[in-house]
């Protein structure tokens, strides 16, 4: 019975080959399926040059409390973090003495005043016998000398009751500026000696306040180049053109306006200072904070930017992208990229206008390979206007992952 089984079935198998010889196609493996990316059409948009710069707080004015009399200091008149205002009486200074010396001083100028009156007689009654030729000339010269004298006196024993009139009112002593007033150095009971340099207190106006950032010499003359050549816009004039980034990644809800760049550059960084001024209305910029600045200092009027996951990186650490042709075809292209703005990775040369980018997919592709373009252009990109909008949390991380894709690279 197993001869018999055995020769049925020769037939049936030498009918399966002559058929498999007959439809080779259908003995060969499927085509793969085309894979889907997805792309975003290239166009030149309005962005503004941002740079995150780091900076301090300073206080927009700064004063000492000092005493410009010596004496015994009797009351204190301010609370201490508070805010007081310009000529607030912060200490008292015992004043009877400056009292007895102004009295003496207007004793001695009422002194000199009844000297003066008797001085001026004396000259009116010489002058009018001179006329009359009952005295002589010599008399009548020692008696208007003698009026000019009692003059001088005068003014003299005037101007040492006004410096004793001075003296008396410093025992007051005042704030020079409004602001807010920090710790008390001195108590009540202490003794300031004569010629002592010490200050009372210190006053710093904090609304509105300073935010001092560095910039790089060789950047800051880039930046002056390019608004020269026109390849960036000048910002508005006292536009508020700076946000701060707090400690905490939090973003600051009120803009600075830049103020001036100083002209000198720090010898040891090469770097110079922007100061920026900022309001303050709630107290929340500390002078000595540290803060990072984000600031706008020109507009590329047709930048050329893509997403970040745009990006890839050669074994090199060079820039490029993924370029889908007009034959729905893939190729790489080499990319110079620039500063991160936002969540978009600016393009300094390699892309034109017009041309899609793979920012989904990668995986599936190879260079030549046939796909399915799915467009994934945001509506901002095709006005060409509207600038994104910026979230600090994701710039700095953005930033941060650039630091290291370049550390990577200079190792390798």
């Amino acid at each position: 019975m197993i001869r018999l089984s055995a020769l049925t079935l020769l037939p049936a198998v030498a009918l399966g080959l002559s058929l498999a010889a007959c439809n080779p196609q259908q003995a060969a493996a499927p085509a793969p399926p085309v894979p889907d990316v997805g792309f975003v059409t290239v166009h030149p948009q309005a962005i503004p040059y941002l740079r995150d710069l780091p900076g301090r707080v300073a206080p927009m004015r700064i004063a000492e409390v000092r005493s410009r009399v010596s004496g015994l200091v009797i009351k204190r008149l301010f609370e201490q973090g508070s805010q007081v205002k310009e000529g607030d009486i912060l200490y008292k200074i015992d004043p009877a003495p400056y009292e007895v010396e102004l009295a003496s001083a207007e004793a001695a100028l009422a002194r000199q005043e009844a000297a003066q009156v008797l001085a001026r007689q004396q000259a009116d009654r010489l002058e009018q016998l001179l006329s009359r030729a009952t005295a002589s000339q010599a008399q009548y010269d020692a008696a208007f000398a003698g009026k000019k004298q009692a003059e001088a006196e005068v003014a003299g024993a005037k101007a040492a009751r006004d410096r004793a009139q001075l003296n008396l009112s410093w025992t007051d002593v005042r704030a020079p500026i409004t602001g807010r007033i920090g710790r008390a150095l001195l108590t009540e009971g202490t003794l300031i000696e004569p010629g002592q340099t010490g200050a009372l207190a210190t006053i710093q106006q904090l609304d509105p306040i300073y935010v001092d950032i560095t910039q790089s010499v060789g950047e800051l003359n880039r930046l002056r180049r390019d608004l020269a050549s026109g390849e960036l816009a000048r910002l508005e004039e006292n536009s508020a053109n700076v946000h701060l980034i707090m400690d905490d990644n939090s973003l600051y809800p009120l803009a600075g306006r830049l103020l001036f760049s100083d002209v000198t550059a720090d010898p040891s960084t090469g770097q110079v200072t922007l100061r920026v001024q900022f309001p303050n209305p709630h107290d929340e910029l500390f002078p000595g904070m540290y803060v990072r600045a984000r600031i706008k200092q020109g507009i590329d009027s047709d930048a050329i930017a893509v997403p970040q996951q745009a990006i890839q990186r050669t074994e090199d650490g060079r820039a490029e992208v993924w370029l889908i042709r007009d034959d729905q075809t893939v190729m790489r292209q080499p990319v110079e990229v620039g500063p991160v703005v936002g969540t978009d990775w600016l393009i300094r040369s390699g892309l034109k206008p017009g041309e899609r980018v793979v920012v989904d997919g990668f995986q599936k592709v190879t260079v030549g390979m046939s796909v399915k373009p799915i467009d994934q252009t945001p509506p901002y990109a095709e006005g060409g206007a509207e600038v994104p909008k910026i979230d600090a949390d994701e710039a700095a991380e953005k930033a941060d992952t650039q630091q290291r894709a370049q550390a990577a690279a200079q190792r390798r």
